[in-house]
């Protein structure tokens, strides 16, 4: 199968997205073709990335000096301790910065891979694959890195591309549905927030997409990324348009927090619940017209994701929920900001609501 390209453009660094089927192989000659040299690398794994896949990589990389390090990769473990665990490693190997740190897994490992590499001699080079739809679709593009704290998701990291991201969809044959599920919220989300026939697309395609089938897969990873690439590159350090990516977020990273990261309710899951929850105060404050609303919401059903707030909730969640979507990061004031939709390609991302209004909304969802 073709392999296709995407070239991200920032102010901090320009890279490659390679998009494919089974090309794990031709490493070496992507590295020389994208001109990216060095000698030393270390692999921070996700201990479940299957170890066939890992010994590939690690063949392709036999001229090199090797090294390896397998971590949990869940919420619980997003945590500076584990980042601090990867700065050990390099400083004890003297990495110098043009050596080089490559994350394989999901979201969370290249979160936490990546966040190192960003501090360790104040940056060393970064190369991102990921093996999950989630992560090919969202994280490993636009260089957010970072951690969990007991006060909530991310509030420690920062913003650093990497040099190249391999984003292969034979590492999606071994995921289970669940997790394709959570992968295809993020292209879901993409496709409401900025295009209207990548939506038509999904809508049309969503069988094959979610059962891994080429050329779907890869047609839908690739327009997700060029979404999410559009725009990063004109806001990489979420001043502004850049926020239109969070639309679901701040509920989902509510939900998430408040049952404290539990395999309960997966990060994908809560993107999910955050975005028919979002959907739903649209409509609900008049920004949504209900022609577009029904069509999303069969869309949502056809599908068969997650979108039942009380499956997860009760009433005595409710000041949790609020509480954590206080301490979003997106909030500038005592009033919690919303990424919502006006229509199918148009989020509006000025919102400012009171914690009494989304309390009143969010226990009527609770109590239907």
């Amino acid at each position: 199968m073709k392999l296709t390209k995407l070239l991200v453009k920032t102010k901090s660094e320009k890279y490659p997205i390679i998009i494919g089927y089974n090309f794990i192989s031709q490493l070496p000659k992507i590295l020389r073709d994208n001109s990216i040299t060095f000698d030393k690398c270390l692999l921070v794994m996700d201990k479940n990335v299957p170890k066939n896949h890992i010994s590939k990589i690690k063949k392709t990389l036999k001229h090199k000096k090797i090294f390896s390090h397998l971590i949990i990769a869940n919420e619980k473990n997003k945590n500076q301790n584990t980042s601090n665990k990867i700065l050990e490693i390099l400083l004890n190997l003297n990495f110098s910065r043009q050596d080089c740190l490559i994350t394989i897994g999901g979201g969370i490992t290249g979160d936490i891979g990546g966040f190192a590499a960003s501090l360790y001699k104040r940056g060393i080079k970064f190369i991102n694959i990921p093996t999950t739809l989630l992560s090919q679709v969202d994280s490993s593009v636009g260089g957010k890195t970072g951690v969990n704290t007991k006060y909530g998701k991310n509030l420690i990291g920062s913003f650093y591309q990497p040099k190249l991201v391999i984003s292969d969809s034979i590492f999606l044959k071994t995921l289970s549905r669940r997790e394709i599920i959570c992968g295809y919220g993020e292209i879901f989300k993409h496709s409401l927030i900025k295009d209207k026939s990548f939506y038509t697309y999904l809508n049309k395609n969503i069988s094959n997409i979610l059962n891994i089938k080429s050329p779907y897969i890869e047609k839908a990873i690739f327009e997700s990324c060029k979404i999410k690439k559009l725009v990063v590159e004109k806001d990489e350090k979420e001043k502004g348009l850049r926020k239109i990516l969070n639309f679901g977020h701040t509920f989902a990273h509510a939900y998430e927090a408040t049952l404290g990261y539990t395999k309960r309710l997966n990060h994908g899951e809560a993107v999910l619940l955050g975005i028919s929850t979002a959907l739903k105060f649209s409509y609900k404050n008049n920004l949504l017209k209900k022609k577009e609303y029904l069509s999303i919401y069969e869309h949502i059903h056809k599908a068969n994701l997650p979108c039942e707030l009380k499956k997860f909730f009760t009433k005595k969640h409710l000041n949790k929920i609020i509480s954590f979507m206080l301490k979003d990061k997106k909030n500038n004031s005592e009033k919690i900001n919303l990424i919502l939709l006006k229509k199918i390609g148009s989020p509006i991302f000025t919102k400012n609501f009171s914690k009494t209004k989304l309390k009143i909304f969010l226990q009527r969802e609770l109590a239907n």
